[in-house]
């Protein structure tokens, strides 16, 4: 460890829990550190003693790991283990692990999680055109001018999006790239259109595609992350994921 390190960057750097989280805890009065409560920005030194719930925290012997997941209809993305059918129980890993950005519960497809927190947080960050990719299909047939006014920009919560590539694959059916994130995009678009959506699948993440059976994940190759760290390396603002 550094001589002085923020508690949430610790945290994160350990693999305990993403920047975000690391914060909501901290707020929470859930850590501490020698046995009180800190503030926020708190900076540790060697030889604090950081509890998180009681519990002392501490660097993992083992490797980080990170690994796609191709998520069902049905699973939710938390680490909250007390919620039926989150992630985590889910996936089972030896390893503590959380997901990177997420999927709501009736959307499935490409998930990133990992053990590594400070990944999270650059993987997450917006305006560094991180491309997602999305398979729509909407409750009615494509009609007019749908294709072209989403891909130009709808106004939801309070913005225009971004202009972005939309294709159409059948007649209710559209495939989608976003570097947007704003919170439940795609559906908000579709909605401002009069559609609603009634399948949504994430196909890639970055340069990660879905090559999974639904419900199966697999380690990402030395490549695959070597790519994504080049990608994120200039990583600016946070952002939540667009579905």
């Amino acid at each position: 460890m550094k001589s002085e390190v923020r508690i949430n960057k610790f945290l994160s750097e350990i693999g305990y829990c993403s920047r975000r989280e690391a914060d909501r805890m901290i707020a929470a009065n859930r850590v501490t550190i020698n046995d009180k409560v800190p503030e926020m920005g708190t900076k540790i030194v060697p030889g604090d003693v950081v509890k998180v719930d009681g519990e002392v925290v501490s660097a993992p012997k083992e490797k980080h790991v990170y690994i796609a997941f191709n998520k069902p209809v049905g699973v939710i993305c938390t680490t909250d283990t007390k919620v039926k059918d989150n992630i985590v129980d889910y996936i089972n890993h030896p390893q503590r692990i959380f997901h990177i950005g997420r999927l709501d519960k009736p959307s499935e497809g490409l998930i990133l999680l990992t053990s590594d927190g400070d990944i999270v947080n650059k993987i997450l960050r917006a305006g560094n055109a991180h491309e997602k990719e999305y398979i729509v299909k909407v409750n009615r047939p494509i009609e007019g001018d749908f294709i072209d006014r989403m891909s130009k920009g709808v106004p939801i919560l309070d913005i225009v999006t971004q202009k972005c590539y939309v294709k159409q694959l059948k007649k209710d059916t559209f495939k989608i790239i976003l570097t947007q994130g704003l919170n439940r995009q795609i559906r908000r678009m579709c909605d401002y259109l009069g559609y609603k959506v009634v399948a949504l699948k994430r196909v890639r993440i970055m340069n990660i595609s879905l090559d999974l059976p639904k419900g199966r994940w697999r380690d990402l190759s030395a490549e695959e992350l070597d790519e994504i760290q080049y990608l994120v390396k200039d990583s600016s603002k946070t952002a939540p994921d667009a579905e």
